[in-house]
Parts: structure tokens; sequence; C-alpha cells
């Protein structure tokens, strides 16, 4: 008899330690294909789909949705396609009969991969005769063939226990624990009846649980419902004020406070910043918006002047690395991976433009929203998540001049940029009304000094104020 595989939580990026069981793609029973998402988690970076490396059928969830799950430790078990056979305690010829036809429906091959191409599929129950689930509900009426696409689960725990699709709802629908229940019927089958006693032991007071996927849809469950704040009816011993709820910080919010208060804790960081007369280029925006071609977003002119800079200043482009010996180097790269913050439902995330350097503008500019909309919808990858090199802070979005960013660990800079607003200006000796930004650069000392910084943020702030210089690509 075959084991079951074991597919472990892989690390999803960046080295994560754990992640949060959002919903489960697949149930107990459901025959699987190689790279078909079986569940999805989130991280500290997003919210992720997870395949499956193994095409079989699913012997067991481990975990429940809302747990938070170590990476490395099971994830699911699959049994390989061609074991079913074995797989039950089957005491009847005829129900030996009926694996051997749930044998023949799979291919028999096992494929072993993890991110191959072309798995994906869709969830399908291994075959069951109308005759069986006639045998386990003699009281039921005929199943309908939505019924019999369900098709027949084992509980967990229990080999023998092979439920029908119409009692495996009833469960459902009245929040019974099928796990929790002897069954009746031979081999430990759970029927009808043994549903019915438990409901009727079940305490008036207590409400019947809502069917998971009815809950909330996947997409706001992992934004909303694991982080809502639950009431604490108490009393604070500090202040003497009543606690009005307590909200539990894990999920993106977790690891952004971790990885904020590791930037805090390890860089010896320093902020310079300058105002700077943003007229030209916003003149250079609105001549393109009258001629009819299509016109980047700020962000993107913006990403444009710090990759060239960030070629000319090299410096805060790189990392600091701690051997274990207590030693550091200073790591180089080869390119630029671009990140910028965007604020989401499940906090602030920093997606980055890989190879940004090599983009024009407009390049940019389309990498951007791809990336500001996965964010958002929570289905950005961990690569895409992960991986940059030097961070941009558009905080002017929500009408603040300036901040003090914190690095994000383990980058070494951060540039910020304020919102753009009309302000005296001195123009030729002259007093004029200009638009006016604010630039701050936060940088990690121990990687340059304030020349360097000071070089690149001029450097920013003049082709912002000269934008025809650098943007011949646009």
């Amino acid at each position: 008899m075959s084991e079951p595989r074991v597919f472990l939580l892989p690390d999803l990026g960046e080295g994560l330690t754990e992640a949060e069981l959002v919903a489960w793609h697949v149930s107990v029973g459901d025959e699987i294909a190689v790279d078909q998402p079986i569940a999805e988690v989130e991280t500290a970076k997003s919210a992720v789909e997870v395949p499956s490396p193994y095409a079989g059928i699913v012997a067991e969830l481990h975990g429940k949705p809302g747990e938070t799950l170590d990476v490395g430790k099971p994830l699911i078990s699959v049994t390989p396609l061609g074991a079913t056979a074995g797989a039950a305690a089957v005491s009847a010829a005829d129900d030996a009969e009926t694996y051997r036809e749930e044998e023949k429906a799979g291919s028999g091959n096992v494929l072993i991969g993890y991110g191959t191409p072309g798995g994906h599929g869709v969830a399908r129950r291994t075959r069951a005769r109308k005759a069986a689930v006639a045998l386990a509900e003699p009281a039921e009426a005929k199943p309908t063939e939505d019924d019999l696409s369900l098709l027949r689960t084992r509980v967990p725990g229990k080999l023998g226990a092979v439920i029908s699709p119409l009692v495996r709802r009833m469960a459902r629908e009245h929040g019974v624990d099928l796990g929790e229940i002897s069954g009746s019927g031979d081999s430990g089958l759970i029927m009808r009846r043994d549903v019915e006693a438990a409901l009727r032991t079940t305490a008036p007071a207590e409400a019947p649980a809502a069917k998971p996927e009815e809950t909330k849809p996947v997409e706001t469950q992992s934004a909303a419902a694991p982080r809502e704040a639950t009431p604490a009816n108490s009393v604070d011993a500090r202040t003497g004020l009543a606690v009005s709820a307590r909200t539990p910080v894990r999920g993106v919010r977790k690891a952004v406070a971790a990885n904020m208060a590791r930037s805090r804790s390890e860089i010896p960081e320093a902020t310079v910043w300058v105002d700077v007369d943003a007229t030209a280029l916003m003149e250079l925006r609105e001549g393109l918006k009258a001629s009819g071609a299509e016109v980047p977003g700020l962000l993107a002119f913006i990403a444009r002047f710090v990759t060239a800079g960030l070629k000319k200043y090299p410096e805060l482009n790189t990392r600091i690395e701690t051997a274990g010996d207590g030693s550091q180097e200073i790591v180089a790269f080869d390119g630029i991976n671009l990140g910028f913050a965007a604020q989401t439902d499940r906090g602030l995330v920093v997606p980055s433009v890989r190879g940004a350097e090599k983009l024009s503008a407009r390049e940019l500019d389309a990498e951007i929203r791809r990336l500001t909309q996965v964010a958002r919808d929570g289905k950005a990858t961990p690569a895409e998540l992960g991986g940059g090199t030097f961070t941009v802070n558009n905080y002017g979005v929500f009408g603040v001049d300036g901040s003090a960013a914190i690095i994000n660990h383990p980058e070494v800079g951060i540039l910020g940029v304020g919102r753009i607003i009309d302000k005296p200006w001195v123009v030729n000796g002259g007093l004029a009304v200009r638009k006016v930004t604010e630039l701050t650069l936060t940088f990690d000392h121990r990687v340059c000094d304030g020349g360097t910084a000071g070089g690149f943020l001029r450097f920013v702030a003049d082709a912002i104020e000269n934008p025809t210089s650098l943007l011949a690509d646009i």
C-alpha cells in the first residue's frame, strides 16, 4: 500500500517562517493534479495560492482556516493515484470493487514537482456508484446529478467512514463536525441518523456554524475576517479606561511591525531633504496630454529619475550582510529592483519593479500600475513583493508634505515624495508661484556618507526640475 505523500508548507519567499491559512480549495477525498491550487495562505507579504507538487487523492488537510502554520510543517497529505484500492479498510467485496473502479478513474501516474507548467486543474471527486450511495442512505431521495458530482469523502482518521454527499451537506449546513461523530453503519459509515443524533445533543443555545464558503469571499476573508477586533469588556489597569476591543497583530501588519522594528534597531539611519520646483515636470505632462500621447504617472517619472540616480550613486543600491562571526560586507547589485510603497486593505506592502533601470517611463508606469493592482487584490506573488534593492514612497497621495520614512530592511535607502502644491518661489530673481514638492532621503550611514546621499538627492531633484534632460525615451 502506498503511503500518502506529505507536502510541507514551503518558504514562500524572503525566508518567511509562517503563513496564515485563509482557505482550502480542496477537501479530503478530492482528486487533484500537479500544480493545482490547493489552498490560499496569507504570508507576511500577501495572499498566495499554494499549488500541489503531487497528483492524487487528498488524504488529510493539516490545518483549519484562520490557523497560523509554520514553514516546513505538513500542509496536505496526498495519496498517489493508483493507491486508493488499498487505502481504506473495506469489509465487503462490493466495496472493494468500488475502490478498484475509483483507481481506474485516475491515470495511475504519480507526478512529482513544484511549479511545473500547465498543471492547473479543478478538484474532482473519486467516482462512486449510485448503488453505494443508495446503500448508505436508504431513507434518502435519489441523489441528483449535482449531488453525485460531489461524490464521497472519507472522514479524517476514520479509514472506513465514507459518507454520502447528502450527509456531508446536512452536516455542513448545521455546523456538525463529522470528525467528532462515530458512524453507526458498516465499517464506521456515518449515516443521516448519526448527524441527526448529533444535532439533538447540541445545546439549543448554540448557533449553527456558518458555511466557510459563505462567510466572506476568499479575497476579503484574509483582509478582514482574521483581523476583526473582538470586544474586550475589560478595564485597562494603567489608564482605568474600558478596553473597547483587542485586535490581533498578524499577517501583513505583523510583518510590517517586525520589519520596521528591525530596521530601526539595526540600521544607523540618517535623513536629508530638499524642496524641489516640479513646475517643468508638470508642464511636460500637460504638454503630452494636449498632444494626445500616453502620459505616465508622476511616480513613473520619478522612478525613472531614481534609477538614473542609483546608477550614478550605486552605494545606495546595496545591502549589508552580517556573517556568523560578526563580520560585515556590503553587497552590490548588477541591476535595480525598484520597490514602491503601496497601501492595501491588508496594510502597507512594497512591490518591486525588477530590472527597473532597463525600462522607460512608460514601461515603468505600466508595471507600477500592474503591481499596484495585484497587490491590492492580494494576488501578488512573493517574487513581486520581495527582492527590492531601493524603495520610493509617494506619501504625497495622503496630502502630506514630508516624512522621515523607515528604511525597508534589508535595503539601505528610501526616497519619500511629498504632495505637489503651489508655493512662492524665486525664479530668475523674481517671485513666482511654482509647483513645489519635498523629497526626503533616508539612508543607511554604514554604506555611504552625507556627501553621497546629498549627491543622489540633488541628482533626482535636478532631474525633476529639468525633466527633458533624462526623458529622451519618455
